[in-house]
């Protein structure tokens, strides 16, 4: 039987995560691998399954919260279509592929891809650079292989790949508002696809039982979007009163010393 203060830990995690989601604009799986690891660790998971676990168990959390956040800009007319269904192959694809990969690697290699591409992020976040739109929309060839690199990598480190398919866009003359909605409509089949490649590839290396599926926990699922769900409507509101740049930037530091601290937990 779930402890309650795992609980309570994981109802938390779900309302920061949203919150933070909502607020900033960001995917929760900056915060949820890494938070994850150390509980899975603190519940004696084998060091060699816990990043694999912790990237299971954030990708099936997202679910939900990218499809109610697909929805809402898709109901604001904020969602490329063309853009998406060129890209959706590549997403499925790469992220399905991606899942493999994660499954033969050892928990110290994934956790040293998360921490660099955290570093990757944060400087993103705290430099706040925009790429110039030098270019018009690429072909379906294009949309392909990007989708492919993002679905990749979005598996990898489990977030939406909206930090890779904003710039992309809008370094393609999508203007920033459409570019962030048709990001979050791409997040939804990755966290779909991404939750089913991790579900089959982790079936015969994690003992399954009612709780854990392949390399999903689900009570954490279930508790993080419950409360995910909710908060993020607050962090939207908040993003309007409060100085999100700043806020961006002491929470890029903060993802660099979480990247940080699941890499030493399981070196």
């Amino acid at each position: 039987m779930l402890e309650v203060e795992w609980v309570l830990s994981f109802l938390v995690l779900g309302a920061v995560v949203g919150f933070v989601a909502g607020l900033l604009g960001i995917g929760g799986g900056g915060i949820m691998v890494p938070v994850l690891t150390s509980i899975f660790l603190s519940r004696g998971v084998a060091v060699d399954n816990v990043v694999h676990l912790a990237l299971g168990t954030s990708m099936a959390s997202m679910v939900v919260t990218s499809f109610s956040s697909f929805r809402a800009h898709y109901s604001k007319g904020g969602v490329i279509t063309g853009v998406v269904k060129g890209m959706l192959l590549g997403i499925v694809l790469g992220t399905f592929s991606a899942t493999f990969l994660a499954s033969i690697l050892s928990s110290v290699y994934l956790a040293t891809f998360f921490a660099i591409f955290m570093v990757f992020v944060s400087i993103q976040m705290f430099l706040n650079r925009k790429p110039s739109p030098t270019r018009g929309l690429a072909g379906n060839r294009g949309l392909f292989l990007a989708g492919s690199g993002i679905g990749a990598i979005s598996a990898l480190v489990s977030i939406g790949g909206g930090s890779l398919t904003v710039p992309y866009l809008t370094w393609q003359n999508i203007e920033i508002k459409k570019a962030i909605g048709t990001s979050a409509a791409i997040g939804f089949p990755i966290s779909i696809v991404g939750t089913i490649g991790y579900l089959i590839n982790g079936w015969s290396d994690v003992q399954s039982d009612m709780t854990v599926f392949g390399y999903i926990y689900l009570p954490a699922v279930v508790l993080i979007s419950a409360t995910s769900f909710f908060t993020a409507p607050y962090g939207v509101k908040l993003a309007h009163q409060l100085p999100v740049p700043i806020l961006k930037k002491v929470f890029a530091i903060l993802l660099i010393l979480l990247g940080g601290k699941m890499l030493l937990s399981v070196v």
